[in-house]
Order: structure tokens, then C-alpha cells, then sequence
């Protein structure tokens, strides 16, 4: 049985919501690999979790559409995912082309690699996604989708900001997928909200309402300049029910979670890429399993 707790034991939570979603005969994603690891795992993850929440099946679903049309554009371009954890994400959209780099912390790494052991092109590197190494492992001029699910919302607004506006000084021709949490729910967290009463969520202190996100992300650096929302709601039932409810309402339809897709603008400007890293640890930095030091001599992804 894995040992992880925080924010890395959700990689947990959300494997066991896509593989339930995947195991119905009405699933809106297929996800093999998910049913897989679930399976090979000595884990009561109904007795931690409680009832599979469809929400976090469609977020993958939707962002593998986006992705897909993404790799239609670019079949040998670079997908980047930041703390994906346990995501099978790039089996589910692999086209026999594309190149994958999974950045995660260490500990994340060494489980994935269990169940996903990489290959010539699907790679792993273990580092803090807040820390500039895995941007210095990747072309710059390059086309590169950078994906973060399940990943902002936990950290610090200040944090988001410096990720978000250092990937647009770094990246010639990079789009953005990631996802957002509202405001109440970033707060609720923070007080304790309980999904079973053996598992707390993390705390997420990063909210943003719906309505906020594109200006706020245009105000962060120009070259988010090109921001979209994508449909998100639940698969079906009454939850399908409460969610169109919810979008029809003006006071409220901006109180939900959201999937954002930022196409940076422009030409990215030659700069040093900082981020505020004085935080992190050489546990963060997992420097035993990447190249050490990431010297410019490293050949970029």
C-alpha cells in the first residue's frame, strides 16, 4: 500500500475516480491503464475516499480533448505535465509521435515509475515544478503544451503567479492547460473540509471565481493574452442536473471549478527564468534523479 499524505496522496484520489468512472458502461473516459494500476493496488480507496465524484473523470476527459486537438496541430510536439502523479493522461492521447516529460516530486516519481516506467518518449524528471530545472530541460522554441491538473489550486496565489508569468518569458510557442477551484471553495479548504472522515483535503490556497480568471491572467504578463474557459460540468444523474442549474444562474455560474487554455502571444522575450524558490529543499529538488545541475551542455526535450 503506497504511503503518501497532502497534496501527494490526491494523485491517489484521482486514480481511483478515474478508474471508477472508467469501469462503468456508460463512461465518458476510457481509461485502461487507470483500471490497471487500481486494480495492482493493496488500497481500500472507497473506505478512504468515499464515493467516486464524476467531476475529476471529466476534467481528464476534457482536457484530453483539448490536448488531442492540440497534437493534431503539433504530432511531434513536447506535452509537459506538472505534479501529475498517477495521470495516465499521456497513454490515453498518445498519437505514436508525440513526446511526454511528467515533472513531479520525488516520491510521486518513484511510485509512478511502478506502474509507468518511462521510455525514450515518455520521460520523467524529478523536481519541484516551482523550480526553473525543468524548463531549462526543454526547447524554448519548440512547440510545448504544458499541462498542470489538479495542481495550482494547492499552491500559494504568489507561487501561481511566478510559475504561470516565468513559463511565458521561457516558451516561444507554448499553450497552457490547467484548472481552477472558486474562491469559497479555496477558503473552505483552508478551514478543513473533510471528504470522508478519514481523509481531509488538502488545503488549496489558491481560489479564483470564473469570471476573474481572464483578466487577472492578462494582467500577470501580455502574453496570456489569449485565454479561454472550457465546458466543464458532470457526467450525468443529478449532479448533470444541479450543474446546469448552477450555469444558468448569474450569481452563481461563476462559483464553480474551471478548465482554463491560454495561448501565449507573441515572441517569448530572451530572459532569465526566476522563480520564488527559496522554500524548496534538495528533497524538493529531488537532485539525485535529474541531470545534475541541468548544465546548459544538457540536450534540451
Amino acid at each position: 500500500m503506497p504511503s503518501l499524505a497532502g497534496v501527494p496522496e490526491t494523485m491517489l484520489w484521482s486514480l481511483y475516480n478515474r478508474a471508477s468512472e472508467a469501469s462503468r458502461p456508460d463512461a465518458i473516459l476510457s481509461d485502461p491503464e487507470s483500471l490497471r494500476i487500481h486494480a495492482a493496488m493493496d488500497y481500500d480507496f472507497a473506505a478512504h475516499f468515499g464515493a467516486p465524484l464524476g467531476s475529476l473523470a471529466v476534467r481528464a476527459a476534457t482536457m484530453d480533448s483539448a490536448l488531442r486537438q492540440w497534437l493534431l496541430r503539433h504530432p511531434d510536439g513536447l506535452v509537459v505535465s506538472l505534479g501529475e502523479g498517477l495521470e495516465t493522461q499521456s497513454r490515453r492521447v498518445d498519437n505514436g509521435r508525440m513526446r511526454w516529460l511528467s515533472v513531479d516530486l520525488e516520491e510521486a516519481i518513484r511510485l509512478r515509475e511502478q506502474f509507468l516506467p518511462p521510455t525514450k518518449r515518455f520521460r520523467h524528471l524529478a523536481a519541484n515544478a516551482l523550480a526553473p530545472h525543468w524548463m531549462e530541460a526543454v526547447d524554448p522554441s519548440g512547440p510545448v503544451c504544458i499541462v498542470a491538473q489538479g495542481l495550482l489550486m494547492y499552491l500559494a496565489p504568489e507561487a501561481v503567479r511566478g510559475l504561470l508569468c516565468a513559463i511565458a518569458e521561457r516558451f516561444a510557442a507554448a499553450e497552457l492547460l490547467f484548472d481552477t477551484v472558486p474562491r469559497w471553495f479555496s477558503q473552505a479548504t483552508r478551514r478543513g473540509v473533510y471528504q470522508t472522515p478519514r481523509y481531509r483535503l488538502p488545503p488549496m490556497p489558491w481560489g479564483i471565481n470564473r469570471d476573474e480568471v481572464e483578466a487577472t491572467l492578462r494582467a500577470w504578463h501580455p502574453r496570456m493574452a489569449d485565454v479561454k474557459l472550457l465546458d466543464y460540468r458532470m457526467p450525468r444523474g443529478l449532479p448533470l442536473m444541479m450543474a446546469n442549474i448552477t450555469n444558468a444562474l448569474a450569481v452563481a455560474r461563476h462559483q464553480v471549478p474551471s478548465l482554463v487554455h491560454v495561448v501565449l502571444a507573441g515572441e517569448a522575450p530572451a530572459a532569465t527564468v526566476y522563480l520564488a524558490s527559496d522554500e524548496l529543499t534538495d528533497h524538493d529538488l529531488c537532485a539525485p534523479l535529474r541531470p545534475a545541475g541541468l548544465e546548459p551542455a544538457t540536450k534540451p526535450l
